[in-house]
């Protein structure tokens, strides 16, 4: 037993390991608990008693011999794999394809930054909303006709509870809390009860503006608007066609000069050039009146627009749920877009 002790001892100081494939196999034929170090422990019943201490520590030795074998080429090869990974570190790096940004987010950021630069702030409010935010406030008492205008999703068909129809409910949640001058733009996400088609959706975006002040005109209304036709398209033909909204008088309809150049130009406006781009008008003095403002004081103006309508007009998309179904193809499109 002694002199098959001394032979393995022999073996495994003339053991080179050369790589981690031979470390595994290293463990494997010696240190695991069917190596041959622990049949060398269950030998040591065979010896006589007299000498089983003495045999004991010599297997112990080759143990822990075998051990700082394993150990130290373990630290090797683990030091050389660091100093690979950190020699990587220095080759060119895999380039990964950047994401871009939703046309609808790159829109309402472009109007956005517009307003912001001549003074106005961003307001948001909730998307569940009541019915005196979302229409009476708005000049719009229980049934009264342009209710019919937009078709409503009630909150378990509680008629005091409802996903919003427009903006409009945080300009008055806006005025509420704020004294004149008010000077805002309210984007958001909005719902309305419609068939879904190639030109409309059961929710769409929109991005309201709301001026309130002293002495407030519609010549006001009709340069802001210029000013943002003007950014955003690149138009400076405009038009104001008088229009109805609740809680606007006297209303309008704001068109562009979209132009004839094109036979695209001819089919979205339909032969005559001009576009229908937003709503507007002058904010009813029974609206200021339900947020507290005196209307004798302050007048104001207010507008809206969609934003999906915008985005299809700037990139020529014809099918609104285009926008909604996260085509990859599709979105590519837009990675260099700001």
């Amino acid at each position: 037993m002694t002199e098959e002790i001394k032979n393995f001892k022999k073996k495994l100081s003339s053991i080179k390991i050369n790589n981690e494939k031979e470390l595994e196999s290293f463990r494997l034929e010696y240190l695991s608990k069917k190596g041959l170090i622990s049949s060398l422990f269950s030998k040591l019943k065979q010896v006589s008693k007299e000498n089983k201490k003495f045999v004991g520590q010599q297997i112990n030795e080759v143990k822990i011999l075998a051990n700082e074998i394993y150990d130290l080429s373990k630290i090797k090869f683990s030091s050389s794999d660091s100093n690979q990974k950190f020699e990587d570190y220095s080759k060119p790096i895999k380039i990964l394809k950047l994401g871009s940004r939703h046309p609808i987010s790159i829109v309402k950021n472009k109007i956005i930054d517009i307003f912001l630069k001549i003074g106005f702030d961003i307001s948001e409010g909730p998307e569940i909303e009541d019915d005196w935010h979302n229409f009476t406030a708005l000049n719009l008492p229980e049934y009264h006709p342009a209710r019919d205008m937009q078709d409503t999703f009630y909150i378990n068909k509680n008629p005091d509870w409802l996903l919003r129809t427009h903006t409009s409910s945080v300009q008055i949640r806006h005025m509420e809390n704020n004294k004149p001058p008010i000077r805002t733009i309210s984007p958001g996400r909005v719902y309305r009860n419609e068939d879904i088609s190639a030109r409309s959706h059961c929710f769409f975006h929109q991005i309201e503006g709301l001026y309130i002040d002293n002495n407030v005109s519609f010549v006001d209304l009709k340069q802001t608007l210029l000013h943002f036709t003007k950014e955003l398209f690149g138009k400076n033909k405009i038009r104001l066609r008088p229009s109805y909204f609740p809680f606007t008088e006297p209303s309008a309809e704001l068109d562009i000069y979209w132009g004839l150049n094109s036979e695209a130009d001819y089919r979205i406006t339909k032969g005559t050039g001009w576009l229908e781009i937003l709503g507007c008008g002058m904010v009813d003095p029974n609206v200021l009146n339900n947020c507290g403002i005196d209307p004798k004081e302050y007048s104001g103006y207010a507008f809206g627009l969609g934003l999906e309508r915008i985005a299809m007009l700037l990139y020529q998309i014809d099918d609104i749920r285009t926008l909604y179904e996260n085509d990859i193809r599709f979105l590519n499109q837009f990675s260099k877009s700001i």
